[in-house]
């Protein structure tokens, strides 16, 4: 990283959302720089209270600066954008106004600044709070125009204060209607953005998962198996794997239905899960055969869990609709070895499978 990206780092953060607000406090500080050359301008040409500018400054600059520690620190402080938000264009609004009574001739062009500060809002407020800082930049400007007009009729004549406000009350009320509608269409983006993500995370699901059991699905389960026989090759981590059938499920069809049959199926799924560890990943293979892979596990531990799961897969009473059904399943155990594909690991799991039936089913056989 170079000196110049630690620097922004520690200046704005890492957070996207943190640095966008950390921008919008140094652009309003530009925006305040401008009003200070202004009213240094006006001051050496004659037309501003000298004592009245310099307070002003002050002003900018105090209550500018330390917004900074509160921006940059609001997520620690729990303050959300809104509110940092509303505090600025308060401030701004009250020192853009001030400026605007102590400039003179050239007050003016403090209304332009008031309707960039507007915009500003649009990014953080509501519709609904941006009109209310609208509203309190036209009520502030009609009381500073008409208290200026009273204060120094000759130089704040009422004509042309006049014409100074319908000007910017109607910048105004043009600015906020439109950063309303901006608004409004950013919550639409919002909206359809947490949609889309939703739609997007309900799809990855079905993507990965198997409807009727809602364990992984086969073609999820190639693709861990591939990254977890990465490891295993490549760092010479432990892997096991091993096929599982539940014994005679098609007498459960034929006997109960099928509809029996996929109630087995979804039972014995949660049964299994419950015997595995949560590294394990237990997936619907195809039909009622059912694939288990245990990362860095070796070839004994991994016989301990489907000891296990057999146990509890025997003890449980799976239920028909009519009277409690016992099952039993077989196993195929086996473990990676190095350089061998995926599909000639599962080929062997799967006659540790066949042995296992052969042999009378209900156990586990270790290839």
């Amino acid at each position: 990283m170079t000196l110049a990206s630690q620097l922004s780092c520690a200046f704005a953060g890492t957070d996207a959302r943190l640095r966008r607000q950390v921008v919008y406090w140094a652009i309003t500080v530009g925006l305040y720089a401008v009003c200070v050359l202004l009213l240094a301008f006006q001051v050496r040409v004659g037309v501003a209270d000298p004592d009245v500018v310099s307070m002003l400054v002050t002003i900018l600059v105090a209550g500018t600066l330390p917004f900074y520690v509160p921006v940059r620190m609001s997520r620690r402080l729990a303050l959300s954008p809104s509110l940092l938000a509303m505090a600025q264009a308060v401030f701004a609004i009250g020192c853009i106004v001030a400026a605007y009574a102590a400039i003179g001739p050239a007050r003016a062009s403090t209304l332009a600044i008031l309707v960039v500060v507007l915009v500003f809002c649009a990014f953080a407020l509501t519709p609904r709070q941006s009109h209310a800082m609208s509203a309190l930049a036209v009520a502030l400007l009609g009381a500073t125009m008409v208290a200026m007009n009273r204060l120094q009729p000759d130089r704040y004549p009422a004509s042309q204060e006049l014409v100074n406000f319908v000007i910017a009350a109607s910048m105004l009320a043009a600015v906020t209607f439109l950063t309303g509608r901006l608004s409004l269409l950013r919550d639409k983006l919002k909206a359809q953005h947490a949609e889309l993500a939703q739609a997007l995370a309900r799809i990855q699901e079905m993507a990965t998962r198997d409807d009727l059991t809602l364990l992984t699905n086969r073609r999820h389960m190639n693709e861990l198996l591939a990254y977890e026989k990465e490891r295993h090759d490549r760092k010479g981590r432990a892997l096991s794997i091993a096929l599982l059938d539940i014994d005679w499920f098609k007498r459960v069809n034929d006997a109960h239905g099928h509809a029996a049959g996929d109630n087995v199926l979804r039972d014995f799924a949660q049964q299994a899960l419950g015997a595995v560890r949560a590294t394990d990943v237990l997936a619907r293979w195809g039909g009622e055969e059912f694939l288990l892979m245990l990362p860095d596990t070796e070839p004994q531990a991994a016989a301990m869990v489907l000891e296990r799961m057999r146990a509890r897969i025997a003890a449980h009473a799976f239920s028909t609709g009519e009277s409690p059904l016992r099952i039993s399943f077989s196993g195929g155990l086996t473990s990676a070895r190095k350089g061998e594909t995926i599909a000639a690991m599962i080929a062997r799991s799967d006659a540790a499978l066949y042995a296992a039936k052969a042999g009378g089913r209900d156990r586990i056989v270790s290839e």
